[in-house]
């Protein structure tokens, strides 16, 4: 019995001395890392070379390594005593894609575990993460070769040494470099490609942190690169594990370590530098290689993956969105009609900057033609209907070759989805109706609407005699008058009108224009004829000598008042010039203005026999022939212009016909 408890005692004591001498280990040295590895673990992307190389990092990006002495060291004789004097010296080289730029740098390390799986790459050189950072529970005293600046730990540069307590945030840091015999400080690169030896002390006693660095079989300089008096006794534990760690980033780098010794209590042993294995040749090419393939190779086929998704859809919606209607019967009409994708470039995509105007059916855009090398303003009309498209389309294209100095010419059409875009010359001046009733920023005088009143009637009566056809154009109004350059009047908007032979009898049958202009006979018979247009004509010739629309409203009593019955008025009291407009000032041809007002109401006549036909409201104009000086006594104002005893109102109006003319002319410019 004896003897078996002195075998136990015996047994029990040799383990103990084993592992306390497996604790309490002094000193190392590895000039280089030669096969067999022993007492070092490597994680990570850590990997030892087979000419000895420990090769902390690869060309890997945002990856880290680490490499520990597997045996724990023993930093104090009793877990609440002062850390012992320690020392290190190792020898690093850093391979960095470029001269001047590194992804991330190394650092040595004494922590409380061999293994750091939660560091984090890049700035936090695998150490910590964004989470433990700076925590005094870490225990880690560090000193790191930082190659990039990282702000939020207050690096003073790409390229220091510091001093690391529980967080990459330094205590101390320098700019790497060393101190010759001189006392003259010499720069180092980190990233230079070159094997550089770094030594750190502790003094147990005074509680000093050296730290010093030189280039490869360079002694170690007198004076420290950095160095701070911090007691290590609240960081270390008793028993702690020291080694290295390494990060990357976006930029191609590796970090070697060639040769390392340490020792507590007393200096480290020198390193054999000749002995130390041989840096492989930075072949850039073969790296870069190497890490596109790896790398960027999968990325990029994804990339192009996707790249082609987004053209094969860009090139699909961009032909539905320059998609046009195109049936057999255009091809006669080809060099009329527009493309619309020269359109949509032309007018910027039909951008709200260079919107012109819009109306109930339309907007109109200006826009420049590189083609025609001219402005142009289009006009986008719905197409709801397809009944009787075809006929209209010959018209305006047969409207298109009319060639008078008084019409706007129409330049072509376009036709996609449920819309027609009709394509005139662009009038620089806009239209006549902001002249007269936008008064307070622009106005004309008497002499220039009286030019415009004459082009006006010069160009209705190319429409109804001189052109091949008949043209009624159904719209007639202010705002279809437009000014050019030179301010002359303009007739617009003929995407609107009727054809018919002369000596014809017009056969539509739908109410179509703007309240206001449309004649009482057209209202009874739907009929559009030249008398329709000569009773619109007259309503424009009193807009422009009274400067009022057709049809205002009283401010005080809230009540409609026509323009027919306001001159009808002064004219019954026999003092129709005081119908004029107030902003013509005073220079104005009294006779010319009176007869303006006369033949306004002569040709707004409720009887489309007594209203003159264009040519001889041109012959008055001009002075050919002399306005009678009495109107026929049957002249009766708003009841007559709208019809109101024959028992429409105004919704009988705009009651909307199939046709498109119908659709569209309700709109105006």
């Amino acid at each position: 019995m004896f003897f078996k408890l002195f075998t136990l005692f015996f047994f029990l004591s040799f383990f103990w001395q084993c592992l306390k001498s497996s604790s309490q280990i002094l000193d190392f040295t590895y000039n280089g890392f030669h096969a067999p590895l022993n007492n070092i673990s490597i994680q990570g992307i850590t990997t030892v070379t087979p000419n000895g190389l420990l090769k902390l990092t690869n060309t890997t990006m945002q990856r880290t390594g680490h490499a520990f002495y597997t045996n724990p060291i023993r930093f104090k004789d009793s877990p609440n005593g002062t850390v012992l004097s320690f020392s290190t010296t190792f020898v690093f080289a850093i391979h960095s894609e470029s001269p001047i730029l590194s992804s991330s740098g190394m650092a040595f390390v004494v922590s409380p575990s061999p293994r750091l799986p939660f560091g984090s790459p890049v700035q936090f050189l695998g150490l910590f993460n964004v989470t433990n950072h700076g925590k005094e529970t870490n225990h880690v005293f560090a000193v790191e070769l930082d190659t990039i600046m990282s702000i939020e730990f207050n690096d003073m540069n790409n390229n220091h040494v510091g001093i690391d307590i529980n967080s990459l945030e330094s205590v101390k840091s320098s700019s790497a470099g060393y101190w010759d015999e001189q006392d003259q400080f010499k720069n180092m690169t980190l990233i230079s490609r070159k094997r550089m030896q770094v030594w750190i002390d502790y003094d147990g006693r005074t509680h000093r942190i050296d730290v010093s660095m030189a280039p490869f079989n360079e002694n170690k300089p007198r004076k420290p690169l950095v160095s701070i008096v911090r007691d290590l006794s609240s960081v270390l534990l008793q028993d702690m594990f020291v080694g290295f760690s390494a990060a990357t980033g976006s930029v191609l780098s590796e970090h070697f370590v060639l040769g390392w010794s340490f020792r507590v209590k007393g200096e480290a042993l020198p390193l054999a530098l000749l002995e130390l294995p041989i840096l492989p040749v930075w072949d850039l090419n073969s790296t870069r290689a190497h890490s596109f393939y790896k790398n960027w190779v999968p990325f990029i086929s994804l990339l192009f993956i996707i790249l082609l998704i987004f053209l094969v859809r860009f090139i699909v919606r961009r032909r539905r969105k320059f998609a046009e209607e195109l049936e057999n019967w255009e091809t006669e009409f080809g060099k009329n009609r527009l493309r619309f994708k020269d359109l949509y470039y032309a007018t910027k995509g039909f951008n709200d900057k260079n919107l012109l105007g819009s109306g109930g059916f339309g907007r109109v855009y200006r826009g420049l033609m590189p083609t025609m090398n001219k402005e142009i303003a289009v006009k986008r009309v719905s197409n709801e209907s397809r009944q009787g498209l075809k006929e209209f389309v010959a018209e305006i294209v047969s409207i298109g070759q009319m060639s008078h100095r008084n019409i706007v010419p129409l330049l072509g059409y376009c036709r996609r989805r449920d819309e027609l875009l009709l394509v005139y010359d662009y009038m620089p001046n806009g239209s006549l109706d902001k002249y007269l009733f936008n008064s307070h920023e622009v106005t004309l005088d008497w002499k220039q609407r009286f030019k415009v009143i004459k082009d006006v009637a010069s160009g209705l009566f190319y429409l109804h005699e001189e052109w091949e056809q008949v043209v009624i154009h159904r719209d007639v109004k202010a705002s279809n008058v437009l000014l050019d350059a030179d301010n002359n009047g303009r007739l617009g908007d003929f995407g609107l009108a009727q054809l018919c032979n002369h000596g014809s009898d017009p056969q539509t049958t739908h109410i179509v224009g703007t309240l206001g202009y449309i004649a009482p006979d057209h209202i009874r018979t739907g009929r559009a004829t030249t008398g329709t247009d000569v009773f619109a004509f007259g309503v424009l010739l009193l807009e422009i000598a009274c400067g009022k629309r057709p049809i205002e409203i009283e401010n005080e009593s809230g009540e409609r008042v026509l323009l027919v019955d306001f001159v009808f008025g002064f004219w019954m009291e026999g003092n129709i010039l005081a119908a004029k407009d107030p902003n013509l000032g005073t220079e104005y041809d009294q006779r010319e203005i009176e007869m303006v007002l006369k033949l306004g109401l002569l040709c707004s006549h409720s009887d489309p026999q007594a209203r003159p036909i264009m040519r001889q409201v041109l012959h008055y104009l001009r002075g050919d022939a002399i306005l009678p000086d009495f109107l026929p006594s049957d002249l009766r104002g708003s009841e007559m212009m709208f019809g109101i005893h024959h028992g429409f109102n105004e919704s009988d109006m705009f009651t909307p016909g199939s046709s498109i003319a119908c659709s569209i002319l309700s709109g105006g410019r």
